[in-house]
């Protein structure tokens, strides 16, 4: 492993542990040239996915692109980070149990969104609406009045804003 640092070949791993229930295993190394530390993090690839965007364009699959865009679409949310990379890591592993190398972008945009449906409303309908592109109310409107009553949020523990003025 190159340090980071300095670029050396020379890396020691001091400390390894197992994160995200198992999947991944997070290494502690230090540059033998440059002595300054950092972290790596190791995770099983079942195979390589490369994503087929829209206008036919194939880039490889980014594993932290998806964790990106799920992370914003939960901020400020009552979701926590374990919980988050659960999600991330199951979305992952449909991906590669589903036995194709080519995954349309579209498949991914609509396991998100279902991913986030289960766990956060209000994070669902930001994510469609950067997914699906909104630019007007009307799409808005249209993915709400399709959402069950309750289900914007469903998965928060915090009482509606009409109910916290009590």
């Amino acid at each position: 492993m190159h340090c980071p640092f300095c670029g050396h070949e020379d890396t020691q791993v001091k400390d390894s542990r197992s994160t995200e229930d198992g999947a991944a295993i997070r290494r502690r190394r230090v540059c033998a040239a440059c002595g300054q530390r950092f972290t790596t993090i190791e995770r099983v690839q079942l195979r390589e996915l490369t994503v087929v965007k829209m206008d036919g364009r194939r880039v490889p699959f980014d594993r932290d692109k998806l964790a990106r865009s799920i992370r914003v679409a939960l901020r400020k949310r009552p979701v926590d980070e374990e919980r988050q990379e659960r999600i991330v890591n199951g979305l992952v592993r449909q991906l590669e149990a589903s036995g194709e190398t080519d995954v349309p972008s579209a498949r991914i945009g609509e396991m998100a969104m279902d991913a986030l449906h289960a766990v956060d409303g209000v994070a669902y309908v930001r994510f469609a609406s950067v997914y699906r592109d909104f630019r007007e109310v009307e799409a808005f409107s249209k993915l709400l009045t399709d959402m069950k009553p309750g289900e914007e949020d469903a998965a928060s523990p915090l009482p509606r804003h009409e109910d916290r003025r009590q």
